[in-house]
């Protein structure tokens, strides 16, 4: 897929706040001289075509009561894709990376409460019989990143 103009300044517009309104596709849509109707057109056509991998909210868990936590686990690489499985299976899971070091999984656990952390943490753990090094987020640093598309 070849993105024109009009898709990056869709997605350039689109990493920032959506406005609080009725209907906040429609205002963006204004913004960018587009119709509601385009905009949601091209946002489909580039969720479907895997432009956009991810596309929501980003919810600071921890203002409302939850909690997130990094956490790593040293895979055997023969059992790496059935934990990996496993452990994505877990909706709080919200990232989960493969690198290549002892500790060859990363992932973040986002949960409703603090005590959800150990709760998933332990289930994955029963689940693959893996230990999962927990890294509790201390303070929070907000960067502002944006990839300019």
């Amino acid at each position: 897929m070849t993105l024109d103009q009009t898709d990056r300044a869709i997605l350039n517009r689109m990493q920032e706040d959506l406005p609080l309104t009725s209907h906040p596709y429609a205002t963006v849509a204004a913004e960018l001289g587009l119709s509601e109707a385009e905009l949601l057109s091209r946002l489909r056509r580039m969720k479907d075509d895997r432009v956009i991998t991810r596309f929501g909210p980003f919810f600071d868990a921890a203002a409302m009561g939850g909690a997130f936590c990094l956490c790593a686990m040293a895979v055997p690489d023969e059992e790496f894709e059935t934990v990996l499985t496993k452990v994505n299976a877990h909706p709080e899971v919200a990232h989960n990376y493969e690198r290549t070091h002892r500790l060859n999984m990363w992932f973040v656990l986002a949960t409703e409460t603090p005590e959800g952390i150990e709760a998933t943490a332990d289930a994955i753990e029963r689940e693959t019989g893996v230990n999962v090094l927990r890294f509790p987020k201390l303070q929070e640093f907000f960067i502002g990143f944006r990839v300019a598309a």
